[in-house]
């Protein structure tokens, strides 16, 4: 009874290991849910109403399924080093691709453009992981990194509404999204 028990946990382990999508699918994802949602605003005028066009959410929940993924995995800590380390590189395929500000601007898009640009260019103001526990240090990292990445993607989604930014996709940072999967029906 106990091996049969431990067969079905295996196997629901792995179904909620497969639930959880990677951090590039993810993004992918974030990025066709902001373009779709940039359409819908095109044509309109922008009123405070619609400052929920830039949310950067999504991003930090990416961040937080890839630490949950790596603590699911065999070997956390160098998956989460392993996340960190794409999290800054996606950051910095991001940033590639968007233009200085030249001035802070006086709509309330240019502004928040030229604050969310240089947020993402932020130097740390020193370790911010300093004197904790290798995992607490591991986590934080990967913590910090999703921070900076949500930054980028901020300044991109503004800089895509401004016009100064390519798709993702049209940038190479990002790939279409995968058709959802259609959800299985319960046995009756």
């Amino acid at each position: 009874m106990a091996a049969a028990l431990a067969v079905l946990g295996l196997a629901d382990g792995a179904r909620g290991q497969e639930a959880l999508p990677p951090l590039d699918a993810c993004i992918d994802a974030e990025v066709a849910r902001y373009e779709w949602t940039l359409q819908m605003h095109r044509d309109r005028p922008l009123d405070a109403a619609d400052f929920d066009l830039w949310d950067v959410r999504g991003v930090e929940y990416c961040g937080n399924i890839g630490v949950t993924r790596c603590d699911r995995s065999d070997a956390p800590l160098p998956c989460q080093k392993a996340l960190a380390g794409a999290q800054h590189v996606l950051h910095g395929h991001v940033m590639a691709g968007l233009p200085e500000p030249e001035t802070e601007g006086e709509s309330l898009p240019e502004r928040l453009y030229h604050t969310a640009w240089h947020l993402a260019r932020d130097v740390s103001a020193g370790p911010d992981c300093a004197g904790a526990t290798e995992a607490m240090a591991t986590w934080c990292a990967a913590r910090e990194a999703n921070l900076r990445l949500k930054s980028a993607l901020l300044a991109w989604q503004v800089g895509r509404y401004l016009g100064l930014a390519e798709p993702a996709v049209r940038a190479g940072w990002a790939d279409p999204p995968p058709p959802p999967r259609p959800k299985a029906r319960p046995e009756r």
